[in-house]
């Protein structure tokens, strides 16, 4: 067995106990544990959403925008001008 596999084997292992535990907690325990649980789990979700929801637009507002096409079209335009003229040098100093 891979240690890759033993991983995974642990990995799904605890994903089912933790599953049990959770179920037992919502539906088996005393209403107090169950509600705290629900409340818990919401909050854990709410969080996590507007988190990455937070994350995604601190990213949008931080970075700098992309250069128009129009100025990366100009900038191709001079370096093939400029390889051009290399190139035209090249071929008269070979003459």
């Amino acid at each position: 067995m891979s240690r890759d596999q033993a991983i995974g084997g642990l990995l799904m292992l605890g994903s089912i106990v933790i599953c049990a535990l959770y179920v037992y907690a919502v539906f088996l325990c005393s209403p107090e544990i169950a509600l705290l649980v629900l409340k818990l789990t919401g909050t854990v979700a709410v969080l996590g959403v507007f988190g990455i929801l937070a994350w995604i637009g601190y990213t949008l507002a931080t970075t700098p925008p992309p250069p128009p096409i129009e100025e990366l079209e100009k900038e191709l335009e001079k370096e093939l001008k400029e390889i051009e003229k290399e190139e035209e040098e090249k071929e008269e100093k070979e003459k």
